[in-house]
């Protein structure tokens, strides 16, 4: 049996050093073969989203580094393990790097799951599941977060059994070894971890004072062109109108430049509002917005901070409108600890209806999507929270989900056609390296 182990741990990281020995050393002498994958050490790139992996070499990433031998390493493995310190509820940037690259492993087809719509297998057989976090201290709503995050991942990882492990630095290693022995004979006993479910609460800030500046941050690799911009930019639009200053910034063109890091964290600090628009990747977000964010965390913490509201928009590839649950649980967490007031989320679904264009050109299909984000406006410009309303408007799908995995599938083909693999779409590249 072989088993992977994504390590998404920070150099020095004595808690994450503490958890991989006794892992390592357990499943070793259980008769494991064991693959330590230290991600930091790795040249990984970011997902760009351009979706090559399914239309135009189906099954490979079009960037050519280590993702790849890691991704057909994880075809090959009985076992995936990742490794991560706790980062607002999710992983660390690092490992996430790695897991956004995990969707040439599947197929852009849908099919349903449990109810819900999923993308369908591309291989026969995938790993088991673990993801072990470890945190300083004790956080309920992260650790909860975190383990839905593991729990939303084994559905469209497709493993056959998932644990989800929690780790706190003050443990001794006797306690961090029970641990490790215990998620061992779960999975053994093919016994998944208990499922859990996000808590739901009313949405409510402390002040109504009006907002003078409002800071976008779009977390799409397709920048300008991307739903996430489409939607935060109608909603800053409609603030513009009220008087407000914005300004926006597409954070994969700053991850790389110290002095626009610098001048982003200045903006920040500077607004009254600051709203995240991003897609799903993997139930999370992008791994770039999640180093932005612990960018701003890391400046903010320790620093006196004044009133700020912090609300997000994301935006997934399926029809149901609550896959995003996850990632905006997530950017609620970050808001807290950076010492940010939360003001409040919008979840669409069916986001490539959109497809880039702004939201006026869209037609009648993004009526509500609009009035949704007008109604947000209202309330953000005086300084409230997004209404309930405002949500569950936005949340209502585009169109019939069964339609949407219809159209979707002569969709795929048809993008693949351009490239002259639509007969390929279901192309299985690891699997030779797995026999």
């Amino acid at each position: 049996m072989k088993a992977i182990l994504l390590d998404g741990s920070n150099a020095n990281d004595t808690t994450g050093d503490r958890i991989r020995t006794a892992l390592i050393a357990q499943l070793q002498t259980r008769g494991w073969d064991v693959e330590h994958v230290v991600l930091r050490d790795k040249k990984i790139g970011n997902c760009a989203g351009d979706f090559f992996c399914w239309i135009r070499n189906p099954g490979v990433c079009n960037i050519n580094d280590d993702n790849r031998t890691i991704a057909a390493a994880i075809i090959a493995s009985d076992l995936m393990v990742y490794l991560t310190p706790v980062t607002f509820g999710g992983y660390s940037s690092a490992l996430k790097r790695m897991a956004d690259h995990q969707v040439q492993n599947i197929m852009p087809f849908f099919t349903k799951v449990a109810g819900e719509t999923h993308h369908k297998w591309r291989y026969q057989k995938y790993p088991d599941f673990m993801a072990v976090g470890w945190m300083d201290t004790a956080d309920a709503h992260a650790e909860i977060v975190f383990r839905h995050l593991a729990q939303r991942n084994a559905i469209n990882f497709f493993a056959r059994t998932y644990i989800s492990g929690m780790v706190l630095k003050s443990q001794s290693d006797g306690e961090i070894l029970e641990s490790v022995q215990n998620w061992l004979n779960g999975l053994q006993n093919g016994q998944s971890s208990q499922p859990v479910r996000l808590p739901v609460s009313a949405v409510t800030v402390s002040g109504t004072a009006k907002i003078q500046r409002a800071l976008l941050l779009v977390g799409s690799p397709r920048t300008d062109k991307s739903t996430s911009n489409s939607l935060g930019g109608y909603l800053f639009e409609r603030l513009g109108a009220q008087s407000v200053q914005t300004e926006t910034i597409y954070l994969h063109t700053v991850t790389r430049s110290p002095a626009r890091i610098q001048a982003l964290l200045d903006a920040v600090d500077g607004a009254d509002l600051v709203t995240l628009a991003f897609p799903l990747y993997i139930d999370s977000l992008p791994a770039p917005v999640i180093e932005i964010l612990e960018r701003i965390a890391t400046h903010r913490k320790g620093r006196e901070t004044r009133r700020q509201l912090f609300t997000a928009i994301a935006n997934s590839g399926f029809p149901e409108a609550h896959h995003n649950t996850t990632a905006l649980a997530i950017c609620e967490t970050f808001a807290r600890q950076a010492g940010f007031e939360w003001a409040g989320s919008l979840a669409l679904g069916g986001g490539e209806m959109v497809g880039g264009l702004p939201l006026s050109q869209c037609g009648g299909k993004t009526i509500r999507i609009r009035k949704s984000l007008e109604m947000a406006a209202a309330a953000l410009v005086q300084g409230q929270a997004i209404p309930q309303a405002a949500r569950e408007l936005m949340g209502k799908p585009v169109i019939p989900h069964w339609a949407y995995r219809l159209i979707g599938g002569f969709g795929w083909k048809k993008r693949a056609k351009g490239y002259g693999v639509e007969k390929l779409l279901k192309k299985q590249p690891y699997l030779a390296e797995v026999e």
